[in-house]
């Protein structure tokens, strides 16, 4: 079976495997990694890739007739975030003792949430659709990134802390 994937190079020392929500295999590799084990490797998941693009595809089918929305709403939706989650941030952050840079509101595809390494946090505008538990839960995860930049054991500690019942927002 041939796997068309997308080879995506950085600074990064392994190679990772990355299925879209579009059911496209994504490939995430150093810069110095040949061709060659880069195809090997995708050789040798063949199965895995598989099932997860079947995963995908299932999914894309699930919500086929779920309809987009417009650049309007998607404005609306962000100038609610910029009122809503703010004050959130501000409470989980002075409950958990830890200070953040900005606060940043886009319309992203993957993320619900991000924290970078200057503790700038990104949030995705669709968070104003979701309960208001999973979206304490995207706040207090990201924050939980400026103590443990990782998903480690600590890091979930944390989290559970703040957010006892952070499983049920994961699984919805």
């Amino acid at each position: 079976m041939e796997i068309t994937y997308k080879v995506i190079r950085s600074k990064r020392k392994t190679m990772g495997i990355e299925i879209t929500p579009m059911a496209e295999v994504v490939v995430r590799a150093p810069y110095g990694m040949p061709d060659e084990m880069i195809a090997r490797l995708v050789g040798e998941k063949a199965g895995w890739i598989a099932r997860k693009k079947e995963e995908a595809k299932k999914q894309n089918e699930k919500y086929s007739d779920i309809r987009t929305l417009t650049k309007d709403e998607l404005y609306a939706l962000g100038n609610m975030a910029m009122g809503a989650i703010p004050p959130i941030v501000k409470d989980y952050a002075g409950r958990m003792g830890v200070t953040y840079g900005r606060i940043t509101i886009r319309n992203q595809r993957t993320r619900w949430g991000s924290c970078s390494s200057k503790g700038n946090l990104n949030f995705n505008c669709l968070l104003m659709l979701v309960p208001e538990s999973v979206r304490d839960y995207v706040v207090v995860h990201e924050l939980a990134h400026l103590v443990e930049m990782n998903h480690s054991r600590d890091f979930w500690a944390i989290v559970e802390k703040y957010c006892p019942d952070y499983k049920e927002s994961v699984a919805w």
